[in-house]
């Protein structure tokens, strides 16, 4: 039987995740900073599920939770790293203490799991680590240039670990969400104190009291889990695994500006090696 670990199945789509999961029998382990939130799906399969303390940025809590993962299901399978936050400022605004926050959060949280799990995948020769980011890290939007760069420093960390443990029988991917009817734009959604007049038009216009979306958003996250479980049940699963059509249209779309861009300035670009 697979063994699953998500982290921050509170709410959200790392809630629907953690259904999908058991819904499907599979072990599962349930993280949260507060436990009590998911307490319910520990008491509700009791034989297959295990709910735990889970603050991504303390290295012992990533550390206890993982060897208590592997001490009741004897290894992790399957990592999805889904902890997270938004965080919406220019990058002017900025609030240092916050943003490092928001790197320890996403990058580095992310970063310790994968250490935690990965000696026990390499003795199995065996296992899938799922990185959340965001269609975010493609677009960029104004506002969101912080937490942009964190999906970014994901993606690109993905990638190479992908490279890296191929050899060794173990997969990593990166999944890239859009809207979803989730509190991401709401309860998750924090901003920098502070805004600075000149952004107004920019930055400004993405504030949280100025978001009209909230509540709104096309995604259905149950439909996301159950794409996420059949990537990673797949006989090859992808690097990358795009959630929404908004999504997907903003990925071409950012992937078209950019092959325009790069082709304009091609002959700068190669203009720069030694003359033979």
């Amino acid at each position: 039987m697979t063994t699953w670990f998500i982290t921050g199945c509170s709410t959200g789509l790392g809630r629907a995740f953690a259904e999908a999961v058991l819904e499907r029998g599979h072990n599962f382990v349930a993280t949260a900073r507060d436990v009590a939130k998911v307490q319910d799906l520990a008491d509700k399969y009791p034989d297959t599920a295990l709910a735990l303390p889970l603050d991504v940025t303390s290295d012992e809590q990533v550390s206890a939770a993982v060897g208590a993962a592997e001490e009741r299901f004897g290894g992790v399978d399957v990592l999805v790293n889904n902890a997270g936050y938004g965080y919406r400022a220019a990058v002017e605004e900025g609030e240092d203490d916050a943003v490092q926050q928001l790197f320890d959060t996403h990058v580095f949280g992310t970063v310790r799991t994968i250490k935690a799990v990965l000696p026990g995948m390499r003795a199995r020769r065996s296992g899938t680590i799922v990185n959340l980011s965001s269609i975010g890290a493609r677009i960029c939007p104004e506002g969101s240039g912080y937490y942009s760069a964190v999906k970014a420093a994901i993606e690109a960390l993905t990638l190479s670990l992908r490279k890296e443990v191929a050899p060794l029988g173990i997969t990593a991917m990166v999944v890239e969400p859009g809207g979803f009817r989730t509190d991401f734009a709401g309860r998750s959604l924090t901003q920098a104190a502070v805004p600075i007049a000149d952004y107004a038009d920019t930055a400004g216009k993405r504030r949280k009291d100025h978001d009209t979306g909230h509540g709104k958003q096309p995604g259905d996250p149950a439909k996301a889990a159950a794409a996420l479980v059949q990537a990673v049940e797949s006989d090859s699963p992808p690097y990358m695994l795009l959630l929404g059509n908004d999504t997907s249209d903003g990925f071409r779309a950012a992937l078209d500006a950019l092959r325009t861009e790069v082709d304009v300035w091609e002959d700068l670009s190669r203009s720069t090696d030694f003359d033979a």
